[in-house]
């Protein structure tokens, strides 16, 4: 037999078998995207925002892509296991949505180097290993701008879950915007030491309210802050997403992150083999973070000055860490007119001046 007609046999074979069909059809098989959530996808914040931007992947490209996500993964060994079990089932991309998912995401990402690896929120990166987060402190200078504008007792409280540089930032960002508009404002800090429960959310908002505190801010999930603050009177800014319609009359702004472009930009340099690691920081420029305005609350001026302050900071003219600023010793850390790097945003592990609370160490 001459190989001219052993090749058409083993055509033959293959065709009969509905082998050519399949092979065909795997050029076009969909990029598999997993996500991996710290909290419930009904947490209304956080992990609801990630889920929102997921299903706006999944709208934008339809039968091109198939997705997938894990929620309630705690974070540690939990958060490994699940990461490494995507890489095995073939995922193409995995996006994983908390701070506390980075030694597990970077340590999966190097036992499988075809996968291609987000993280949100941390600093660590690799050939095939990005990292992902938004400006969320520029949202919180704004609130702190209309904390300082509609409090009465001058008390500030804040519901922090870790003590990270993310949260760490934001907090020093509403306490630098209560430095230039109500300097007699004290900003009380409570540590809850979780991403989501509301109960002890809940719990700490009306401690914080027992203290004379009448607006309200939170680095947690849920919106159980929004709701003690609307029983008892106060006002509250919401996170992650818009929480005005759980307390539409405390609600003065939310810090909202929209992810939905940032899953489609980096999947789609996935699908094109463009994909780089970067360090992606979304803001109020990349519409990553939006602030709607609680109209039926805020004084009309109140939202005229916000208004300016969000577009100084979207067009560049203002970022709210320009020197001079001091920590909490009178050390200086930027001097006048130097403005923070990335760098310096993403190990910040100080209180700025002004703040009387101690850092958790």
């Amino acid at each position: 037999m001459n190989n001219k007609t052993l090749n058409t046999l083993l055509r033959g074979l293959v065709l009969a078998m509905g082998l050519g069909a399949s092979l065909g059809a795997s050029a076009a098989d969909p990029l598999k995207v997993g996500f991996v959530y710290v909290g419930p996808v009904g947490d209304h914040g956080w992990t609801y925002q990630h889920e929102l931007g997921r299903r706006e992947l999944v709208e934008h490209f339809g039968d091109k892509v198939k997705t997938s996500f894990v929620e309630n993964v705690a974070e540690g060994a939990d958060a490994e296991r699940v990461i490494r079990n995507m890489a095995k089932d073939g995922y193409d991309l995995v996006f994983t949505t908390s701070f506390g998912f980075m030694n597990p995401t970077a340590k999966v990402a190097k036992q499988f180097p075809k996968v291609t690896f987000e993280h949100a929120t941390g600093y660590k990166q690799d050939k095939n290993l990005g990292t992902y987060l938004s400006r969320s402190y520029e949202g919180r200078y704004v609130g702190g701008y209309l904390a300082a504008k509609m409090t009465r007792s001058h008390k500030i409280g804040y519901i922090a879950s870790f003590p990270i540089p993310e949260v760490i930032r934001d907090i020093n960002s509403i306490q630098l915007a209560l430095n230039k508009y109500d300097p007699q404002a004290e900003l009380k800090v409570m540590w809850v030491n979780t991403w989501f429960d509301p109960g002890k959310e809940a719990d700490a908002a009306n401690a914080l309210i027992d203290q004379g505190v009448d607006v309200l801010f939170q680095h947690t999930d849920s919106p159980a802050p929004i709701q003690a603050a609307e029983r008892r009177g106060v006002y509250a800014v919401g996170y992650a997403s818009d929480m005005q319609h759980f307390g539409p009359k405390t609600v003065l702004t939310s810090i909202v992150n929209d992810w939905g472009p940032h899953y489609i930009k980096s999947t789609q340099a996935v699908m094109d083999g463009t994909w780089k690691p970067q360090d992606f920081w979304g803001g109020l420029a990349e519409e990553t973070v939006v602030l709607p305005l609680n109209q039926d609350v805020l004084p009309a001026d109140v939202q005229a000055e916000a208004s300016r302050i969000i577009a100084d900071i979207r067009s560049g003219v203002f970022h709210p860490f320009t020197g001079p600023i001091k920590d909490q010793s009178g050390k200086e850390r930027f001097a006048a007119g130097v403005k923070a790097s990335n760098a310096d945003l993403a190990s910040m592990d100080y209180y700025v001046e002004g703040l009387k609370a101690d850092l958790p160490k």
